[in-house]
């Protein structure tokens, strides 16, 4: 598995579209959602993470945090890939 942060090397005209108005956005390839889909639909939250504290060496933080938002699920993302190899 690879971490990819889209956010980073987005093209996307972020600037234009937060400008936009809902009525220029195109649907017409989006099917309107009825009632009956959402009366089957199933409300899936994440499993809460456990909180704990770990030791690591600065350096090691201070990159991790160097990546932006989120390090901390970063470092976990990491140890996942760690076990699964």
């Amino acid at each position: 598995m690879k971490y990819y942060n889209s956010k980073q090397n987005s093209r996307t005209d972020w600037e234009r579209l937060t400008t936009m108005p809902d009525t220029e956005i195109d649907i017409s390839e989006s099917p309107e959602l009825g009632s009956s889909f959402f009366s089957n639909a199933i409300l899936r939250l994440p499993k809460p993470k456990r909180p704990v504290s770990v030791r690591l060496d600065d350096d090691v933080v201070q990159w991790f945090k160097g990546q932006g938002k989120g390090y901390q699920t970063k470092i976990s993302a990491v140890l996942r890939l760690y076990i699964q190899a």
